[in-house]
């Protein structure tokens, strides 16, 4: 039993994923995670066919689709690169919040940056003690005059490489 079908625009999106997980991910992936080798210059390319800033909406750059978009996106790189997919996820996410919860300030000024992946984005979870347990993480943000400040200590963020940015 069918319960949905892709209309054009999601048949070619999710085949120019599979075709870029073909070409570029899937000959590489095993040579990159045994040298843990980031490929910056891979995922640029990705970012050109508009999947860095999946869910941004366009006057900032971003391809402004939606989350069951990324989903079939993701779903065909990880068939390439499951590591490569799992970072991509997370600037999408990190790119989604600034655009999201972001001034328009913030938006002008990060989003173009985070959608061609001049800047790589990714966020701290994993602290000593609480591994990636939201609820157990004891690092805050405190409000200092007009500054949060943070307080504590993360014990790795996702991906190959230090990110540009992290949150």
């Amino acid at each position: 039993m069918q319960f949905f079908g892709l209309d054009d625009d999601e048949r070619v999106i999710t085949e120019t994923a599979a075709a870029f997980a073909e070409r570029r991910l899937a000959p590489n992936a095993l040579e990159w995670d045994a040298t843990n080798h980031f490929p910056i210059d891979v995922l640029r390319e990705a970012a050109g066919l508009g999947m860095a800033a999946i869910y941004c909406r366009e006057d900032v750059g971003g391809s402004g689709l939606r989350r069951l978009d990324g989903v079939r996106i993701f779903e065909q790189l990880a068939t390439g690169d499951p590591t490569t997919a799992a970072f991509l996820s997370i600037h999408n996410m990190c790119a989604w919040m600034i655009d999201s919860f972001g001034t328009p300030e913030q938006r002008k000024a990060w989003l173009p940056r985070l959608a061609s992946m001049d800047v790589v984005a990714s966020y701290c979870l994993t602290e000593p003690g609480a591994g990636s347990d939201a609820s157990a993480l004891s690092t805050r943000a405190v409000k200092e005059g007009g500054d949060y400040v943070l307080d504590g200590l993360s014990s790795s963020s996702p991906g190959r490489a230090p990110p540009t940015c992290t949150w």
